[in-house]
């Protein structure tokens, strides 16, 4: 192992023992009692058991009448509106096919919300993103709380549907469980041209008709949006992680491969209950070194910022206490390794065609880069992830890959990496704590000295930019007062269009702002997250039209060029909604959680 990386993973456990003990004896203790009494329906009272299986199909019922059959739950994200989420529509019959022939009764338990951050992005909805991160958790913590399941079987891929089933699923962390991916949409029109006519939108040079055609051609059929972003990053952590099938992330929707890799999981789902002879609880499979994993394909691939509040949020599920100066210390040792959009111009299906995630698996182990000696839901060891699936004569099977990447554009070995270092760096001084995306920022736009711009609103910075007002001038545009606390944390990505025109026109811009990007921003250099925020009392809350802000997101520095006694002397300006003001799109039923949202450095 690399020795910075198992320090790092070595301190990870020394810091998270109280909690990770505590956690692991209770799983433990759960999952000696599953292996000792049988299937967990099996416990419910007559009457209990016969509200769990009254509507099942009569091919099911006699098998959940009785107590032999381990039971495997589905909880499922499906909707028809949302293109990643579409192709559910069809998994729970295929599941449960596959989970019957396996020896196994499986069951829809329930379903999770499944909002579209593409839909919302700078609308009031955007404002209820973070929290259905926890909604979901929820979710999915009642529809296996009916203690009829054995094991566990997680359809979701956007945002935030992946983190809370996940966190959900580690409360119940004694089950199995695996993530069953939906697989991107084929390649639509190139993401360069898209967003050249998204800041030709702003530019006032081509209409709606334009931009709509062009968006449309852009997402134009099931599956998942194929850039890199929150989604994609989702999709690839969970498979370094060991939770889906090894090869399965990015196979397109209703292919043969992709319906045979669906029901290998329904399958699976099955041998791996503690009645399966191979017994694999999800609590087991998180652990200290499958949570640096997962940092560490992050930082390989430029993942999405948002994983920076998932994570330590997520890991936190499992006891384990993960830090931003861990991805801090991993970000210098973990090279660039993908360009693929917003890093680049590849999109995800060219990124698995270049060798993918098996090509990135197995040269991040080559180095020293991964932990090897994981348990994963393939068995025990990361190497099995070295290993791409295919149909060969209509029967599934798994063979390594030996080659490198097919495509160094878009794949490189750490041998010759596109960066040094990772693509995410943490940022910190007088103004507190951020995490700054550099993979996409052009090298001369790291560092910035510019006066700050303050706005409390992203509209109206919009405003002031259709205006006119930001025209032929240098500037760090200060976004405040939209962090966990003040609104939900929107992603404000709708600011990187315009900001990216006058980027164009060669004035130097940043954004520093307590609130979220998209995972799909980046050429815009920034500082966000920005620790504490401003509805706390952060510093943010005392910046001024004029003062002079230095972001070096290179040297990871982040100040307010103001001295210290007069900054002292300041009071907050600005300040978040109220209740009363923070109403409509069903916020105001999400009061109690702007009440309850914890730091952005402590996963929001």
């Amino acid at each position: 192992m690399n020795p910075v990386i198992q320090e790092i993973t070595d301190r990870i456990a020394e810091r998270s023992a109280a909690s990770r003990t505590a956690y692991l004896a209770r799983i433990r203790r759960d999952g000696e009692a599953a292996r000792a009494k049988g299937p967990a329906r099996a416990h419910l009272g007559c009457a209990n058991l016969a509200h769990g299986f009254a509507a099942a199909p009569d091919e099911d019922k006699p098998a959940l009448r009785g107590t032999a059959k381990p039971g495997v739950a589905i909880v499922t994200s499906y909707n028809d509106m949302l293109s990643a989420h579409q192709p559910y529509e069809t998994y729970p019959q295929e599941l449960k096919a596959a989970v019957r022939k396996a020896g196994g009764v499986a069951q829809v338990a329930g379903g999770v919300p499944a909002m579209c951050d593409g839909i919302t992005q700078g609308r009031p909805g955007m404002e209820l993103s973070l929290y259905s991160r926890d909604v979901i958790a929820m979710a999915t913590a009642i529809a296996l709380s009916h203690d009829m399941f054995d094991a566990t079987l997680l359809l979701g891929v956007c945002d935030k549907i992946v983190p809370g089933l996940f966190i959900g699923a580690l409360h119940f962390g004694h089950l199995p469980a695996i993530f069953v991916p939906a697989g991107p949409m084929t390649s639509g029109l190139p993401n360069k041209v898209k967003a050249r006519t998204r800041q030709l939108f702003a530019e006032g040079k081509v209409g709606r008709d334009e931009l709509l055609d062009a968006e449309a051609r852009s997402y134009h059929s099931p599956g998942t949006c194929t850039f890199y972003g929150t989604a994609n990053s989702n999709q690839a952590l969970m498979e370094v992680m060991g939770l889906h099938l090894p090869g399965s992330t990015f196979v397109n929707p209703h292919t043969e491969l992709r319906h045979a890799l669906t029901g290998a999981a329904g399958r699976r789902a099955v041998q791996i209950t503690a009645h399966g002879g191979e017994y694999t609880p999800i609590g087991e499979v998180v652990d200290e070194k499958a949570m640096v994993n997962a940092c560490v394909a992050l930082l390989a691939t430029g993942g999405s910022t948002n994983h920076t509040l998932h994570l330590v949020a997520m890991a936190a599920a499992a006891g384990i206490v993960l830090t931003w100066d861990d991805l801090a210390g991993l970000s210098r040792v973990v090279p660039s390794l993908t360009r693929v959009y917003p890093n680049g111009q590849a999109d995800v299906n060219h990124f698995r065609d270049a060798g993918g995630m098996q090509v990135l698996i197995g040269d991040l182990l080559d180095e020293g880069l991964l932990h090897a000696d994981v348990l994963t839901v393939a068995g025990r060891g990361l190497d099995r992830y070295r290993e791409a699936p295919a149909l060969v004569d209509g029967e599934l099977l798994w063979s390594p890959v030996t080659g490198g990447s097919a495509d160094l554009d878009v794949l490189r070995p750490a041998a010759g990496p596109f960066a040094a270092d990772g693509g995410i760096h943490m940022v910190e001084g007088n103004l507190g704590r951020a995490v700054s995306k550099v993979s996409a920022v052009k090298s001369e736009h790291l560092v910035i000295e510019a006066p700050a711009k303050v706005f409390d609103d992203q509209l109206d910075l919009l405003k002031a930019f259709e205006a006119g007002e930001l025209d032929g001038q240098d500037f760090v545009a200060v976004i405040r007062y939209q962090g966990p606390s003040a609104n939900g944390m929107p992603e404000l990505h709708k600011l990187t269009s315009p900001l990216a025109v006058l980027l164009d026109r060669g004035q130097r811009v940043a954004i520093v702002t307590d609130g979220r990007m998209s995972g799909a921003s980046g050429k815009v250099p920034a500082a966000i997250h920005l620790s504490p925020e401003a509805a706390d009392g952060g510093p943010i809350a005392l910046v001024r039209d004029g003062d002079v802000v230095r972001l070096d997101s290179a040297a990871g520095a982040l100040e307010l060029l103001v001295p210290a006694e007069e900054l002292a002397g300041r009071t907050p300006e600005g300040r978040p909604l109220s209740d009363a003001q923070w109403v409509g799109t069903g916020r105001e039923l999400f009061a109690a959680f702007r009440r309850m949202a914890g730091h952005a450095e402590l996963g929001a």
